[in-house]
């Protein structure tokens, strides 16, 4: 084979390997962001768990925590435990990672001293 008809057969196949490749560049991107996102996320939770706890261990009503927990991540939902002398929050979100829906939740507990 010569080497012009050599390179009008190869000719696109550096595009078609683009082409192919490229989709599963973007989508590596996208897992590793997303898994940047629910680590980012799971520790604002557990900030926000470990606030509410205090707060409820304090003798602050559920609505005070659940308004706290509101502020530092709107759509979270709060989930109160009362274990012997303890009081335990657990916070709980979905967030989307490549169209999934994933839970992340934080807990935390602090003594009961309000009660």
């Amino acid at each position: 084979m010569s080497r012009r008809r050599r390179a009008c057969a190869d000719r696109g196949s550096v595009t078609a390997e683009i082409a192919v490749g490229l989709p599963a560049v973007v989508m590596v991107l996208a897992a590793c962001l997303g898994a940047l996102t629910l680590g980012t996320s799971q520790v604002r939770l557990t900030d926000a768990a470990a606030d509410a706890a205090r707060l409820l261990g304090r003798g602050e009503s559920s609505a005070a925590a659940q308004r706290h927990v509101d502020l530092v991540t709107p759509g979270a939902h709060l989930v109160v435990q009362h274990p012997d002398d303890l009081v335990c929050a657990t916070v709980w979100v979905e967030r989307p990672i490549l169209l999934v829906p994933v839970r992340v939740e934080g807990e935390s507990c602090a003594l009961s001293g309000g009660r």
